[in-house]
């Protein structure tokens, strides 16, 4: 048996789980893990970002675009906490995350020492589990469980905080091969099955609404199979984008506070519910005691606990939704027909579609644009606010993996870092980040990381000189009272991403901002547009907080 350092025993095992890029910032307490890192960098690729945060929203993309495990690492102390955001927001859409840290040695811990902090206890309510590692003996099993976690059941992030002795002893280490990780069946009962067979037969109204844990599981040709066998039209949230094509005849838009009014009024009137890999979110919902008020709800999720957390439901599958879509395609053995539900939605969609008024440039027409010159095949990330609603309404994602958003968490500054963690992860995608001007100023640093290992990623700044969701809510709840919400400053992004070592671009109007654009596809390295568009553009449909679906209202409704 081979004797290895704490810190060539972390590069073993990264090696062994198939881990080929990290994202992260060095100091001193894990300095013993960087200099390894130093001798494999042939084998494991690190990227430096400019910030902590970055590392973790890096390491998130790069897991979200993938379906494998991201890895993040930070030192102690500051380190170490800058990472929590990144951390939180993975947990929250439950995402396949592995942080590794390091500590102070043993004989400083709890001393208030230089750069300590106790960050498995801080990140413990955001994690699947966190660890912390004394005993150089414990480290290979350690950083093994923290991946089987990470990535089993219902994804999430894992902590493994290493004190700096721990990287430096030598103990004996042998190499594993990872045991693959099995689809969670184990809870599926076959009565669930039946029943759910038994309520979609009944059903003369039955809708589908498609959440994140299909794109997780990878259902989308399992949920491509059933949606076509019981003939539902299809709704999705934010996070369940692409599992369910958005080209398709039966597909209606997304549902909630900014979904198209066919799918709330859709959901609002059916008589079945489907709720595949969804939680239930309140931005999903609206009023919950008005949830789809006529319908029986049927929730397949693979996490027992989200079962009538939120929603009270009629009947419930617990089980990965791959699998449980495979055994209701076998057990319905007939194909059904809702021609008049089906016209009703398509009179919905008919008569609401999404639509905008602005001639000039404007948020939709700017993503529009982009789907039009990506064919619809790039990845797209987005921040958080009216441009992340916008790339959810007016781009069209045919695959799974293709929208990276902050859905439940809302993390502004997001976007830039898992943009670079995406094309680290899809090298050959085209990588595009639809920012606010708010959310820029958060992280802009990340384009001195694009800059610096020349990483081809467009930043599009759809820029209204407004924090434009919450002024959207000023205008319409708080009587025009802005408070804090205008950032009319002398702040110029083109020059600020020239300064960085990107391209920069400012536009003004359509011509110039899909000139902008086409120029930007060719470019070997990171470009920021620019694009000005009004302060006071607004995101429709909209329903008011606390309100039920049916309320959905546009800017002709007022």
């Amino acid at each position: 048996m081979k004797q290895l350092t704490g810190s060539e025993i972390v590069i073993e095992c990264l090696k062994e789980q198939g881990v080929d890029t990290v994202f992260g910032y060095p100091g001193g307490a894990i300095l013993n893990i960087y200099d390894e890192l130093y001798r494999h960098q042939d084998e494991i690729h690190h990227v430096l970002t400019s910030h902590e945060q970055g590392a973790a929203h890096a390491a998130d993309g790069y897991a979200r675009a993938t379906g494998k495990v991201g890895v993040c690492m930070a030192t102690s102390g500051p380190g170490a906490t800058n990472l929590v955001t990144g951390i939180a927001t993975a947990y929250m859409d439950s995402v396949p995350l592995v942080a590794i840290t390091a500590n102070v040695g043993v004989s400083l811990l709890g001393k208030d020492s230089f750069q300590e902090v106790d960050i498995a206890g801080v990140v413990m309510p955001i994690t699947k589990h966190s660890f912390i590692v004394k005993d150089v003996k414990d480290l290979a099993p350690t950083i093994r469980k923290a991946f089987r976690i990470a990535k089993s059941g219902r994804p999430g992030p894992v902590l493994v905080d290493i004190t700096k002795d721990a990287t430096a002893n030598k103990t004996g280490y042998e190499a594993h091969t990872p045991e693959p990780v099995k689809r969670s069946s184990e809870n599926i009962r076959g009565k669930d099955i039946d029943k759910a067979v038994e309520m979609i037969g009944k059903a003369k109204k039955p809708f589908i609404l498609v959440g994140g844990g299909a794109v997780i599981s990878g259902a989308q040709a399992e949920l491509k199979e059933f949606v076509d066998k019981i003939n539902a039209p299809v709704c999705d949230t934010l996070m369940g984008k692409g599992a369910f094509d958005g080209t398709d005849d039966l597909y209606c838009g997304m549902v909630g506070m900014h979904g198209t009014k066919a799918a709330d009024l859709g959901v609002t009137e059916c008589d079945l519910l489907i709720v595949v890999g969804a939680r239930f979110s309140d931005r999903v919902t609206g009023n919950t005691a008005k949830f789809a008020k006529h319908a029986k709800i049927l929730q397949i999720d693979v996490d027992a606990a989200e079962i009538n957390k939120n929603v009270k439901v009629n009947a419930s599958i617990i089980g990965d939704v791959k699998s449980v879509l495979e055994m209701l395609n076998h057990k319905i053995t007939k194909d059904y027909e809702h021609k008049e539900w089906i016209a009703r939605i398509d009179e919905l969609k008919e008569k609401f579609p999404l639509s905008y008024k602005e001639t000039g440039l404007c948020g939709p027409s700017i993503v529009e644009e982009i789907y039009r010159q990506t064919d619809g095949n790039a990845i797209i990330t987005t921040d958080v606010g009216q441009h992340q609603m916008w790339a959810a309404q007016f781009y069209k994602y045919s695959k799974p993996r293709t929208l990276i958003t902050s859905g439940g968490l809302g993390t502004m500054g997001f976007g830039l870092g898992a943009c670079i963690g995406a094309k680290y992860g899809k090298p050959d995608k085209v990588c595009v980040n639809i920012a606010g001007d708010g959310c820029f100023r958060m992280n802009m640093q990340e384009v001195m990381t694009a800059a610096r290992y020349k990483i081809p990623v467009i930043e599009v700044v759809i820029n209204n000189h407004v924090l434009g969701m919450v002024r959207q809510w000023q205008t319409l709840f708080y009587g025009e009272r802005y408070s804090n919400t205008v950032l009319e400053d002398e702040a110029d992004f083109a020059k600020i991403a020239e300064g960085m070592g990107a391209v920069g671009i400012t536009v003004t109007t359509k011509e110039e901002f899909a000139e902008a654009f086409k120029k930007a596809l060719t470019i070997k390295g990171p470009v920021v547009i620019d694009a000005q568009i009004g302060k006071d553009e607004k995101v429709w449909p909209m329903v008011p907080a606390g309100a039920p679906l049916e309320d959905v209202f546009t800017d002709d409704d007022l």
